[in-house]
């Protein structure tokens, strides 16, 4: 009798471009209801916003915790892409960390600190990943800066997105729209005070990325 072959497993089917689509209209719209209204916003309004029906949401977020945390990689990953632009750029070291930092700021990263401290893990893997890609890229960004004796070598990773974050998170009692006329031009002044050669000693130690997301 002829040996039986096993059948061959079959693939896992693709999300049909359709539910693509929405998956990422509802975290757009979660990104931007989060930077207005902070983490608690209700999941109805934010399916309103994006369009999609209250089980749409659900069907690919089971939880608040899952759609945060998606929220978070996905605006994690997007400075990744700024920071690898950055990196490709072969003039100005230091004009290149300046476009980086602006860029990272219009992610409105300030945004996602109270989200990460206060609704899930920051051990979770999808987060730790993310997480290393950006100080791993921001790193290097900074590293040319350095060597081509434009950035004060005192300065660290996390010293420069927490102040990212600070200058970018709108003042108390204000508007997001409000503060977002002051970010660029205060980071401006910023980074301005980050060029070589330094004009004071910098109390303290350098910042851990880590800190920045208990911040």
């Amino acid at each position: 009798m002829p040996a039986m072959t096993a059948p061959a497993p079959r693939k896992a089917p693709r999300p049909r471009a359709d539910a693509l689509r929405n998956r990422e209209r509802i975290v757009t719209a979660a990104r931007e209801m989060f930077v207005e209204h902070g983490p608690d916003v209700p999941l109805d309004e934010i399916a309103r916003r994006a369009g999609v029906g209250n089980a749409t949401v659900y069907r690919n977020f089971p939880d608040r915790d899952a759609l945060v945390r998606e929220v978070v990689c996905s605006v994690m990953d997007r400075t990744v892409e700024a920071a690898e632009l950055a990196l490709a750029e072969t003039g100005d070291a230091f004009a290149a960390l300046e476009r980086f930092v602006h860029a990272a700021a219009d992610e409105r990263i300030s945004a996602l600190c109270p989200m990460v401290s206060s609704t899930f893990d920051q051990n979770h893997p999808d987060l730790v990943a993310s997480r290393e890609s950006v100080e791993r890229l921001v790193e290097e960004i900074m590293g040319r800066a350095k060597a081509a004796g434009q950035l004060r070598p005192d300065v660290g990773v996390g010293d420069l997105l927490i102040v990212v974050s600070q200058l970018s998170r709108p003042p108390a009692g204000t508007d997001c729209m409000r503060g977002d006329r002051f970010v660029h031009r205060h980071l401006q002044l910023f980074l301005d005070g980050l060029r070589a050669p330094a004009r004071s000693v910098l109390p303290g130690e350098a910042v851990d990325i880590r800190e920045l997301l208990d911040s």
